[in-house]
C-alpha cells in the first residue's frame, strides 16, 4: 500500500507547479481544520496553556493561522520530493552566509540547531549547496521502513548525509574530507524525563533534549542556531547566530539554554509558524528536580572535566 501511495499519488503530485501545490494546501486546510480536525484538542490545549493571557477569540484566530501555515508546510513537504536546486536557491536565502564561511575557513565542524519552525524540509534538501560544509542530517528512523527509505533518499539527493541517531557515534569518529555542518531539530519531547534538561519554555517548565549539547561537547563542534523566517508564501530567509566556537568553554546547560531561548523568541514573534500539533509537554516532572539537576551537573562536569 505504501508503495502504491508513493509512486501513484505522492511523488507525481510533487511535480505539480507551485500554484497547484498551494491549491492542495487550501484543500487540506478545509479538510484538516473543519472536516477531520487534525489534533485540534492538542493544538488548542497547547495554545491556551502557553498563552493564558489570550481570550478564546484570540486562541481561535491563532488556531486558524496555525492550520493555514501547517497545511502549507505539508504541501511544501510533498513538493520537496522533486523540487529542483534552481527553485530551492530562489526560495531559500541565507541572510548572513559569512558566519558559516568563516567557520569553514577555520576548519570547524558545526552543529546547526533549531526546531520545527517554518520549512525545515527545504533546508534539509538545500543545505549541502547553500553552505560550504558537508551537510549531515540527524533523525530517528520512521516507523515505516519504506517511507523512511524513500523520504531520506529524496532529502539526500543533493548530497546531504542522513544519519540515524543510533549510529552517530561511529559516524563522527570517522575521518571526513571536509568540515561538517550537522542539522539537528531539538524541540521535540525527549524520550526520558530523567535525562532531559528542564527549563522554562513558552511559559511552562519543559523537558528539553540534551543531545545537541552532548554532541557538541563530544566532538568539539561549533554551535550555531538558525532561524528560518517566512518572507512570504513559499519563500524563506535563514539567519545564523553563533552560540559558541568552543563548547569546552561552556558550562552545563549553557548551550541548551541559549538555543532554546533563541527558538522561543522566534516562536513568540510568529507563534502560528511552530508545530503546536506536537505533544510537546507529555513528560512528567521528576519528583526531586533540584537533586536531578545536581546529579546531571556533576556527571557532566566529571565527563568533560569541568569545574564549578
Amino acid at each position: 500500500m505504501a508503495f502504491i501511495a508513493y509512486y501513484l499519488f505522492v511523488l507525481p503530485i510533487s511535480y505539480l507547479p507551485m500554484w497547484m501545490i498551494y491549491g492542495i494546501s487550501n484543500f487540506l486546510y478545509v479538510l484538516l481544520r473543519f472536516v477531520y480536525p487534525y489534533r485540534k484538542e492538542v493544538i488548542t490545549d497547547n495554545l491556551r496553556k502557553c498563552f493564558p493571557e489570550k481570550n478564546e477569540s484570540e486562541i481561535r484566530e491563532l488556531l486558524h493561522k496555525f492550520y493555514r501555515h501547517f497545511t502549507d508546510i505539508l504541501a511544501e513537504g510533498i513538493k520537496n520530493l522533486s523540487i529542483s536546486e534552481k527553485e530551492l536557491r530562489r526560495r531559500m536565502k541565507i541572510k548572513n552566509p559569512e558566519l558559516m564561511q568563516e567557520l569553514y575557513a577555520e576548519g570547524k565542524d558545526v552543529l546547526l540547531v533549531s526546531g520545527h519552525f517554518n520549512n525545515w524540509e527545504w533546508l534539509i534538501t538545500s543545505q549541502n549547496f547553500l553552505l560550504p560544509q558537508q551537510a549531515v542530517g540527524l533523525g530517528m528512523p520512521m516507523s515505516s521502513k519504506f517511507w523512511d527509505k524513500k523520504i531520506n533518499e529524496r532529502r539526500s539527493r543533493n548530497g546531504m548525509i542522513i544519519e540515524h541517531s543510533k549510529s552517530i557515534r561511529g559516524f563522527f569518529q570517522k575521518k571526513h574530507d571536509q568540515p561538517l555542518a550537522t542539522l539537528m531539530l531539538a524541540d521535540q519531547s525527549p524520550g526520558n524525563s530523567a535525562k532531559s534538561y528542564w527549563m522554562p519554555f513558552l511559559g511552562r517548565l519543559t523537558a528539553v533534549q540534551f543531545g545537541s549539547e552532548m554532541l557538541a561537547h563530544n566532538h568539539g563542534q561549533a554551535v550555531v542556531f538558525f532561524a528560518t523566517r517566512k518572507v512570504k508564501r513559499g519563500f524563506y530567509e535563514i539567519e545564523f547566530e553563533l552560540i559558541t566556537k568552543d563548547p569546552a568553554e561552556m558550562q552545563w546547560g549553557e548551550i541548551t539554554e541559549k538555543h532554546t531561548r533563541l527558538l522561543e523568541a522566534e516562536i513568540l514573534l510568529h507563534p502560528e509558524q511552530w508545530m503546536w500539533s506536537h505533544k510537546r509537554w507529555k513528560r512528567e516532572l521528576p519528583e526531586n528536580l533540584e537533586l536531578l539537576r545536581e546529579q546531571q551537573r556533576a556527571s557532566f562536569n566529571k565527563l568533560y572535566q569541568k569545574t564549578e
